[in-house]
Formats: structure tokens, sequence, C-alpha cells
């Protein structure tokens, strides 16, 4: 999909989405507009904004701590790790209890995440997030000790202590209660410090492209791109290996300059290429569609069949003096109601375009766009990616 279709189709499902709000659903005259009525604009993108350098890449770190300083929002006494910890975290500091005869309900058990970025050195600060893993109702105003983060092979590489904010709130008493958020998970800002160099692997002679999202087309323009920009002389430095990687070697002229490279190559422009498809949202009623979106020529029939059951319940009274019982009884009346079925028809090479304004004059819903969008699909209709989340 074109730069102008994917900015086009975002705009058009958050505006679509607002206007759901105000009762005024038209999302497919909002796609049609902004996919069409837009004039069209060059696709070509940074190669940065296309790719990723093999060997950089970001580590995942997690780890164990616990949360004090609540205000009796911390673990019961039925999580039991929580207070096994406070008891191994006071041993350590020469204070010796008897875990089972420990009740604090000021500390939680959480567990701790960040994200460590490539090359990151020792001393380099990342922000945290804390979650409660016990039955803690709040962290609130907690402050996380001293928390080792490993990868997933259990080596250490950053340690984090700090403040927790929850960005939530609980409120209240007894019977009334109000929370906003989500009190049980929170950050640390700038709450991790980096104690050993990330496992990042530098490019030297050689650089690895990555493609984002893989495809043969764009994969050999970013190769006949690099070429065209760096090859002087002898064998073309980029090689496209498959849909998803481009081998590229390092010129002469940036022999010892690797990262002056790198920087040039991120610079120039590629057009990229993208597969025709449709994002649909069953839960928000959300229609994303692409303008490359192709539909075979094509009949729809549309019809509503609603039946609408009503119960009333009235009231049986006896004579006056007689032996009879007030009696409620229910009224069920049942009414069917079925519309005239909408057609339309779209011809050879119909575009998105024509299935919008077709949609439109029949006054489809975007519970019926959806519908009508997988029925073309499972009929072969719809020369795209149907994709729904």
């Amino acid at each position: 999909m074109s730069s102008a279709g994917q900015i086009s189709s975002i705009a058009c499902s958050s505006e679509s989405y607002h206007s759901r709000k105000r009762g005024r659903f038209h999302l497919l005259l909002l796609v049609a507009l902004c996919s069409f009525g837009m004039s069209p604009i060059s696709s070509a993108g940074r190669l940065k904004d296309l790719v990723s350098i093999e060997g950089v890449r970001e580590n995942q770190l997690i780890g164990y701590g616990i949360v004090v300083g609540l205000n009796k929002t911390g673990d019961k006494r039925q999580t039991v790790f929580s207070a096994q910890s406070l008891t191994n975290l006071l041993l350590r500091m020469g204070v010796q209890v008897n875990p089972v005869a420990l009740l604090v309900n000021n500390t939680a058990g959480v567990i701790v995440t960040a994200t460590l970025p490539p090359f990151a050195q020792p001393g380099t600060k990342l922000d945290v997030t804390v979650a409660a893993i016990g039955d803690a109702s709040n962290l609130q105003g907690g402050l996380l000790l001293l928390t080792s983060l490993k990868d997933a092979d259990g080596n250490p590489f950053a340690v984090a202590q700090g403040a927790v904010v929850t960005g939530g709130f609980v409120a209240g008493a007894g019977g009334t209660k109000e929370t906003k958020n989500h009190p049980t998970t929170g950050r640390v800002p700038s709450g991790a410090l980096v104690e050993r160099a990330a496992p990042s692997v530098a490019p030297r002679e050689t650089v690895r492209l990555q493609l984002r999202y893989a495809d043969f087309t764009t994969a050999s323009r970013i190769a006949v791109a690099l070429n065209k920009t760096f090859w002087s002389s002898g064998d073309p430095l980029a090689l496209a290996e498959n849909s998803g990687v481009v081998r590229v070697n390092v010129p002469s002229q940036y022999r010892g300059n690797t990262v002056g490279f790198l920087a040039d190559l991120e610079a120039v422009t590629v057009e990229s290429d993208r597969n025709a498809k449709i994002v649909v949202n069953e839960r928000t009623g959300t229609v994303v569609l692409g303008k490359f979106v192709r539909i075979a020529p094509v009949a729809i029939l549309q019809g509503n069949l609603s039946i609408q059951i009503e119960t009333s319940y009235a009231v049986s009274q006896p004579a006056p003096f007689s032996q009879g019982q007030t009696m409620v009884t229910p009224q069920v009346g049942v009414g069917v109601k079925e519309e005239k079925a909408q057609s339309i028809s779209l011809k050879e090479g119909a575009t998105v375009e024509d299935l919008v304004r077709a949609l439109l004059a029949i006054g489809s819903t975007p519970r019926d766009i959806i519908a009508i969008l997988q029925n073309l699909r499972g009929a072969g209709a719809l020369d795209a990616d149907l994709e729904v989340i």
C-alpha cells in the first residue's frame, strides 16, 4: 500500500471512530474522500523506515522485586511469596524474623520489566514497568526496592529501584469506591541503571538489512537503489537474498567508518511496495481500505429481517367477596419486519471507490460492510487480504 493510502486510511479510521460516537458513522464516505479526493503523492520512503539492521536490536529484561510503603493496599496473608521476599531482604540486612509470624500489608510482590536498547552502555538509564502479581489492590505511593533485571538466559544487565508512578487511583470506602485506570500497574521513570553493555553486534564489512515487511519487490528495489547510490566499480554492493533480507558490502571508501556508511544508507529513498489489504475491527466497527484493492465483477444483495418480541403484564382482579386471587398475566406480542433487499452490481475493474459509493447508496451500516467484505472474500471476488482484528 502506498504512503498516501496508508495515511488516508489511518485518518479515516480515527475520524470514523469519533463519528460513530456522535451517532453519524459515515465510514466508507470518509474512506472515499480521504483515499481518492487527495492528489496522489510519491510512496518513496527512507530506507531507515523500511528496514532494520541485523544485530542492532532491543532485548527484553525481567525481574522479581518488592514494593514497600503502601498504605495497607499490599499483598494479604494468603500471598506467601511477598512475606518470604521481605524476610530474605531483612535477613541480608542483619534482621532475622519468622516469615510465619510476619504480617505486613504495606508490601507487594511485583514483576519488573524493561527494554534494553541496542548498544546501551553501563550507566544508561531505562524506564521500567512494575506489575503486581499477588492480591495487592493498589501500588500508588510505593517504592520499588533494588531489583536485578535479567535477559531470557538469566544474565543480569540492569538493576531497578525508585518510586512507582501508577497513573491511576482507588478512592472510597465501604460500598462506595471509585477506580481509575489500573492502579496495580505502574512505571518507574529512569528507574533502571544498566550495569552491563547490551549484547548488540556492530556491522563491519557486510551489513544485512532486514525488511520490516517482507516483500520481493521492495527487496529488489532496495538493492537497485543502493547499487545506484554507492556502486562505483567492481561487483554490485547490494544483493537481495530473499524477500526479507538484503546483503550489502561496505564500500571501500567507507572502510573503518561503518557508522558513516549506515547513516548515508538510511537516508536513501526507496519506492516500497505493499500487498492490497483490508483491515476490519469488528469490536469498534472500523474498516481500513487501501486504494489498491480490486474487486471482480459481482452482484450484492442486502436485506434486513428484524423480529421484535414484546411482553406486557396485565393484572387480573377477581370480583369483590369472591374466592379468586389477584393474578399477573403476561401478554406476549411478536412482530416480524423484513425490509426489501437492496442490490448493487460492480463491473470489471471495480475499485474501492466504486464499492464505497455503491454501499453508501443502499444505506449500509458498518456491520453490514464488514459482512459484505467477508462474503466478497469468501466468493473470491476481492483481490486483497482481509484481516480481522
